[in-house]
């Protein structure tokens, strides 16, 4: 069984910082990409950030020049520097891995989500 757990949300001041961490756990013998998603009241929860096994990176626009996404395979650990938060960053932030199974299909799973709030 595969757990993702999320740490380092919380409420932030606008134009201040927070690093997002989410660690892997369980049977696995790589992850694929990873990515952390968003979700604001009443929205439909969209995409911040991915990288890929190889470090490639995708951003939304709305984050690009402002957020970092990063991974350690040896920690089993994905990151997400947040710098010149806004309050439209406000949002649930969930984190999300792709983990291969022993024959190389790749299965889907969820961190439980971790607050961000963001005060003008």
């Amino acid at each position: 069984q595969v757990q993702l757990v999320e740490s380092g949300g919380g409420l932030v001041q606008a134009g201040g910082s927070l690093r997002l961490s989410c660690a892997v756990s369980g049977s696995i013998f790589s992850i694929n990409a990873m990515g952390w998603y968003r979700q604001a009241p009443g929205k439909q929860r969209e995409l911040v950030a991915a990288i890929t096994s190889s470090t490639s990176t995708n951003y939304a626009d709305s984050v690009k020049g402002r957020f970092t996404i990063s991974r350690d395979n040896v920690k089993n650990t994905v990151y997400l520097q947040m710098n010149s938060l806004k309050p439209e960053d406000t949002a649930v932030y969930y984190c999300n891995a792709d983990v291969p199974t022993r024959v190389g299909v790749g299965v889907n799973y969820w961190g439980q989500g971790t607050q961000v709030t963001v005060s003008s």
